[in-house]
């Protein structure tokens, strides 16, 4: 059962959708489909980085809808070392200067819990940005503790799996997140969210947000083969669309 405040936030309050883009294409995409926010990185298929100067400045010159930035300087683990935190540091400055909404972030420290500190640096360096802290969260073994942390310092919302591989494994969890969170921050279901999995993910969860791709296969390698042919996926507005529809259909319901 959900709780008071979560079942008022499933009955009353507009669900959002956050579509992650990973080009200038996907990005436009997402927002013909109606997507409400973008994520905007690169580097998807290694859990995504940061993305360049240009791809920023041309998706921002192109979209009206927000422009988040994820702030990750290399994939692999979250726990960063001076060097990197500045580089991080630098990226949320240029995000801010260039008009974007809000930037993604998170850090942990060598025990797997919330490095505040170094979150804090970034938090300041984004100033008035709207704050998501990414799933680096569903790595941290005391989610409970983590959330309070992040709602400590300030952050906006938290795009998490439940700590599960996808985010209809990790549905009860949510559902729990979204209990503790009691309106004081967003939880932000993301992973495996597709239409086939988001009603129920809606229904159990009474989450107010949701991240997808909405991605499709396009580019298919064209014979004879090279080594710099891979596979390219794209988000698809038709998905987003549906998607939309679905949130739309739930909260009017």
């Amino acid at each position: 059962m959900l709780h008071a405040t979560a079942y008022f936030m499933q009955q009353s309050t507009p669900r959002l959708l956050e579509i992650c883009a990973g080009s200038i294409q996907s990005a436009v995409a997402a927002q013909a489909g109606g997507a409400h926010r973008i994520e905007l990185c690169q580097n998807l298929e290694q859990g995504g980085t940061t993305p360049s100067h240009g791809l920023i400045r041309q998706v921002l010159s192109r979209l009206a809808i927000p422009v988040f930035v994820l702030i990750r300087p290399r994939p692999g683990n979250f726990h960063y070392d001076a060097d990197e935190l500045a580089i991080m540091a630098a990226d949320v400055a240029q995000c801010r200067a260039l008009g974007c909404a809000g930037v993604v972030i998170g850090s942990l420290d060598a025990t797997g819990r919330v490095d505040v500190a170094s979150c804090r640096t970034l938090i300041e360096a984004a100033g008035p940005l709207q704050i998501t802290f990414h799933r680096a969260f569903d790595v941290c073994q005391n989610q409970a503790q983590a959330l309070e942390e992040i709602i400590g310092l300030g952050c906006h919302r938290v795009l998490t799996s439940g700590g599960e591989a996808s985010a209809p494994a990790g549905q009860a969890q949510l559902a729990a997140l979204v209990r503790q969170a009691a309106g004081r921050i967003r939880i932000m279901p993301g992973a495996g969210v597709t239409p086939a999995t988001l009603p129920a993910l809606m229904q159990a969860t009474g989450a107010p947000e949701f991240h997808a791709s909405a991605k499709r296969l396009v580019g298919l390698p064209t014979a004879p083969a090279t080594e710099f042919d891979a596979p390219r996926w794209e988000t698809d507005a038709a998905t987003v669309a549906e998607l939309v529809a679905q949130l739309r259909g739930a909260t009017q319901a």
